[in-house]
């Protein structure tokens, strides 16, 4: 599956849309990927699954004992994508503002493989990276189903994309002025 592929099934489920959001991150953009409109159809995140657990296959040719998802945004397709690579998937979630491994345990020396939904900055995605550092994990890859940065952002690991799709990002401080034009909407899930 190609990054047209990828864009094309966001697109099916009314998933790009355009205006201005304020990014998880919190740099604005006048394009926003709502994943939950993709992840809400069994049949697109199936697919879009598949193919990351197909290019993690490829690139991590040893075996691993775990995905782990940031939650919230990563849980589904991480548990989509362990279905597909046969191994269990957990999950990280905030406690405090930093994310713990609270509902599962792991053991030393364990090889995960990170799955998250979309990335911009990867922060989750290093966060994540010291919460099971912490536990003694090895962190072998990180993937997602987009990298909105086209491989710029570095996570600390080898980073899989199924897709690559570079969107504009700014600080607040350096809007264009067509985006300053319009009310910023904050859609992410960070604060949850």
């Amino acid at each position: 599956m190609d990054t047209s592929e990828v864009i094309d099934i966001f697109r099916e489920a009314g998933a790009v849309l355009e205006g201005h959001f304020i990014l998880t991150s919190g740099l604005r953009s006048p394009v926003f990927l709502q994943k939950a409109r993709v992840f809400m159809h069994a049949d697109k995140t199936e697919r879009l699954c598949k193919a990351l657990a197909d290019k993690i296959r490829a690139e991590v040719p040893d075996s691993i004992d775990y995905v782990v998802g940031p939650a919230v945004g990563g849980l589904i397709p991480a548990y989509e994508t362990s279905r597909h690579l046969a191994v269990p998937a957990i999950w990280v979630e905030r406690e405090g503002g930093v994310f713990r491994l609270r509902r599962f345990e792991i053991e030393k020396g364990a090889r995960v493989v990170i799955v998250e939904d979309i990335v911009t900055t990867g922060l989750s995605i290093r966060e994540t990276i010291e919460c099971l550092r912490e536990l003694g994990a090895e962190v072998v890859a990180a993937a997602c189903i987009i990298d909105r940065s086209a491989g710029k952002t570095d996570v600390g690991v080898p980073l899989i994309a199924l897709a690559e799709y570079e969107v504009p990002a700014y600080p607040a401080d350096k809007l264009p002025p067509e985006l300053a034009k319009l009310p910023p909407v904050k859609p992410g899930s960070r604060n949850i």
